[in-house]
């Protein structure tokens, strides 16, 4: 069964001359990717800079002689190695193997190579055999917020809150095609002809998407939302100046005090990492029950339950929509429910969730100031067929909803919290709000950075302030407020 080295290793049996390849199904991609370094680490994470990073060596560029030579060892390696006696290996020891009879091929074939070389082909070959080839290196930097694949040979990456073309590139639009099969069948999903449109998720929980050919015209698309391995707090959005110290305390005590919180902003703006940051002020002994298309919430409390939606299979049946898990999730006790991302008519699930002694409850939503969030989310109500007259719908919104966040990705790729607004009621027939605070630009730096200051609204006591005062709350608030006038007043 081992055979390669006496009884170690995981060759077929002894050397590279051996039996045919497994069945294809069974054999990675067999072709080598193109892939090519990026040449440095420059940039941000997604809010501000943090201390400069060690710049990576940079790559000579790769000749045709080295994907020829790698396109020789890697069908070598497919014809040596037993794929299913490499499954049972822990990934690092799977790599050792692979490494172990790269090396024996090279020294039986008498390839010319350097040291470098050889360690470069070395690690294209176990990233293809193991991971995900040419993304391998784009997923390993933590300074990379998004990952845009727009076919084989343009990917593009963002850093620092700037979109940048970078050097990877895939051998051909099949191979990516296999990558993006690779990562969503680990979650029971596929993408092919048949089912050309898939969101899945990383092991890490980076979100990814992908839309494949008929639909995408050269080629898949593969678009990966990168999550930092260190989750965020509230209190680095303050040192990365998304928030003042004294707004941060503001979303504290909204948190902490059960408000019914919406969390709106633009593609890109950092919705889900401000939801992530507010949850860490939920109680431990709650329970939490979390309702999202792909599972990317990190939530910190021993009891959560996480629920995911399903998308129908090969016979179109068997679809498990965002509406099913919030209608589902009622019956389960829950004390708060958290929706990752609100885009159709579950919106009145969520709320009738809020308006039922389900407080604290949250979502995000994709608008672009407070106001636009309360009719997206009525224009929602609307798309689920309810024949509600307007006026009971924003009578239903405005006793659900007691805060909205709002959050914007500027035009110098920075990601600021420019409102809180809370939900007062109604007037007539107008939702009535007050902002508690908001962020003002004020111009730019030389450098094009946008300069600009979070100010007070000189609100003196916000709706919520009794149920504040319930939480033992009120002098907290009370001091978070005058705290942000005084700044506000400050030149």
């Amino acid at each position: 069964m081992f055979g390669k080295r006496g009884n170690e290793g995981f060759g077929k049996g002894g050397g590279v001359s051996a039996p045919p390849p497994p069945p294809a199904a069974a054999v990675p991609s067999s072709a080598p990717a193109v892939l090519v370094e990026p040449a440095r680490e420059p940039g941000r994470p997604q809010v501000t800079p943090p201390p400069m990073q060690t710049p990576q060596r940079r790559r000579p560029a790769r000749t045709d002689e080295y994907y020829d030579t790698k396109a020789q060892v890697f069908s070598a390696l497919i014809d040596t190695i037993d794929l299913s006696q490499l499954a049972k290996l822990d990934a690092e020891s799977a790599r050792e193997e692979i490494r172990d009879i790269v090396n024996d091929i090279i020294t039986i074939k008498n390839f010319a190579m350097s040291i470098s070389e050889q360690e470069e082909l070395l690690e294209d070959i176990c990233n293809d055999v193991l991971g995900y080839g040419p993304l391998e290196p784009l997923l390993a930097r933590d300074d990379i917020a998004d990952i845009m694949v727009n076919g084989a040979g343009k990917t593009f990456i963002e850093v620092g809150g700037k979109t940048v073309e970078s050097e990877i590139r895939f051998r051909d639009n099949g191979q990516l095609l296999s990558i993006c099969q690779r990562i969503v069948s680990q979650v029971g999903r596929r993408v092919d002809e048949s089912s050309p449109i898939c969101d899945a998720r990383l092991p890490d929980g980076s979100r990814v998407n992908v839309i494949a050919p008929p639909l995408a015209i050269d080629g898949p698309a593969l678009t990966i939302r990168k999550f930092k391995k260190d989750k965020l707090t509230l209190d680095q959005l303050v040192r990365f100046g998304a928030i003042t110290p004294e707004g941060a305390k503001l979303l504290q005590i909204i948190g902490r005090v059960r408000c019914n919180v919406v969390i709106s902003g633009g593609t890109g703006s950092g919705k889900t990492t401000l939801l992530n940051c507010l949850t860490n002020y939920i109680d431990r002994d709650e329970r939490v029950i979390t309702c999202e298309d792909t599972a990317e919430l990190q939530l910190q409390q021993p009891h959560v339950v996480r629920l995911e939606t399903r998308p129908p299979n090969i016979e179109g049946e068997g679809e498990i929509t965002m509406r099913d898990l919030v209608k589902n999730c009622l019956r389960m006790r829950p004390e708060r429910i958290i929706v990752g991302e609100v885009r159709g008519p579950e919106v009145f699930d969520l709320l009738q969730a809020m308006n039922t002694g389900h407080d604290g409850s949250m979502g995000t939503i994709h608008s672009n100031s407070p106001r636009e969030c309360l009719s997206r989310i009525e224009s929602m109500i609307a798309m689920g067929g309810y024949s509600l007259p307007a006026k009971t719908v924003r009578e239903i919104i405005a006793g659900s909803i007691d805060v909205i966040i709002q959050a914007a990705r500027l035009r110098d790729g920075s990601r600021r919290i420019t409102a809180i607004t809370e939900v007062i009621g109604m007037e007539g027939d107008v939702i009535i709000t007050q902002d508690l605070m908001r962020y003002e630009i004020e111009g730019e730096d030389a450098g094009g950075r946008l300069i600009g200051r979070h100010m007070s609204t000189g609100i003196g006591k916000p709706n919520f302030w009794d149920r504040a005062r319930y939480y033992n709350e009120e002098k907290r608030l009370a001091a978070a407020l005058d705290e942000m006038e005084a700044k506000s007043k400050e030149v």
